[in-house]
């Protein structure tokens, strides 16, 4: 099958990609064994996947996302699974890689509303999605993931005030987490989309589990473009953890070294990989926590 990956994904992956340079084989083979016609790619897309729009053999709308390894699929499609639909778009299959979903309105995220409604809609949709993992689940957590990034973190150059503050804040975190709930692990504005049969549904989940505060961190940083050019950004990134720790009953202190931890990490990460403005965004952010 002959198409032409985003270049975001490119980029972000590399020209030399082993996973890239098959994936028209792997599309085609997707679109084969469920009998799909494919309309178009999505773009510019994502980082870590293609998502194309395809019909099924009855007419219906789907979506067909493809991931390489490294983004782990099949965590992906368990938690996809458990969730069943609720609060979460809805897995229709799932094979070597490639996960075949429910359509939805990928052009409308939460970050076409205004930013007081968003927020409030976030709230709402994540909430649905903190549920009891299953039993037998495979899902790493917040301890061992942030553990993997907090080493990372050592090894940066700059910003060291922030980074040993961050740090801090994850060993006194994890020292005792309260609650063990599977959690998106990637959730913000851009990862909850319109959809027909509840208004909004999440995608694009990074599932492990742990406590909710560190599901919601990624959140108080979203819209950190305006954030950062508003005169009042600081007083209104902490009016932000308080209103989500009591809108949602999560401890705002919790919810606030959450914030620092994720948001340095972040934009360390960003940095490393030569994103820079993004990671500086990210840093300043964390500057006012």
């Amino acid at each position: 099958m002959a198409f032409e990956a985003p270049q975001r994904l490119v980029r972000a992956l590399g020209e030399s990609d082993d996973w890239l340079r098959q994936l028209p084989k792997t599309v085609q083979e997707a679109a084969d064994r469920w009998e799909l016609d494919v309309e178009r790619v999505m773009a510019p897309g994502g980082r870590s996947s293609l998502v194309l729009l395809v019909r099924r053999p009855d007419g219906t709308a789907a979506a067909l996302k493809v991931a390489p390894p490294s983004a782990s699929p099949p965590l992906e499609r368990a938690a996809l699974a458990h969730w069943d639909g609720f609060g979460a778009v809805r897995l229709l299959g799932a094979a070597d890689g490639a996960l075949l979903l429910e359509r939805l309105h990928p052009e409308v995220s939460l970050r076409s509303l205004p930013e007081a409604k968003a927020l409030l809609e976030a709230a709402g949709a994540v909430r649905r999605l903190w549920v009891e993992p299953p039993a037998d689940h495979d899902f790493e957590t917040v301890t061992e993931r942030t553990a993997r990034q907090a080493e990372a973190m050592r090894a940066s150059a700059g910003s060291a005030g922030l980074v040993s503050a961050a740090l801090a804040a994850r060993d006194e975190l994890t020292a005792l987490s309260p609650e063990l709930l599977l959690l998106h692990g990637n959730f913000r504005q851009g990862k909850v989309l319109a959809a027909d049969r509840t208004p909004w549904l999440a995608v694009g989940p990074e599932p492990l589990v742990g406590e909710r505060a560190y599901d919601l961190a990624r959140l108080v940083r979203d819209r950190v473009e305006d954030l950062i050019a508003s005169a009042a950004g600081a007083s209104a990134a902490r009016r932000r953890v308080n209103r989500l720790a009591d809108s949602l009953e999560v401890d705002a202190d919790r919810l606030r070294g959450w914030t620092l931890f994720r948001a340095v990490e972040s934009g360390t990460r960003a940095i490393a990989a030569g994103r820079r403005r993004e990671g500086e965004l990210a840093l300043e952010f964390a500057g006012w926590l």
